[in-house]
């Protein structure tokens, strides 16, 4: 079995390859598309015709809201107010 100490973890992870463009941008667009589906369903949750009309159409929601719609987040919401 391999002994991994922190100088050698580090050897490893320097040797791997960097993280493909599209995973780096999601990371960085995760937090405010939590925070705003965090926002979109307090609202939905609040007023029965606001919970309609988000569920009427979600990707609209999440653009009012300045998060672009991808398929994960529309589920995610979906989830969220199911």
């Amino acid at each position: 079995m391999l002994e991994l100490n922190e100088e050698r973890l580090a050897d490893l992870i320097a040797a791997l390859p960097p993280a493909p463009e599209a995973w780096v941008q999601a990371a960085c667009e995760l937090p405010a598309a939590s925070a705003a589906i965090d926002q979109i369903v307090e609202r939905a949750l609040a007023a029965q015709e606001a919970r309609a009309t988000v569920i009427a159409d979600l990707e609209s929601a999440l653009r009012e809201a300045g998060v672009e719609p991808r398929r994960q987040l529309v589920d995610r919401l979906r989830e969220r107010l199911a």
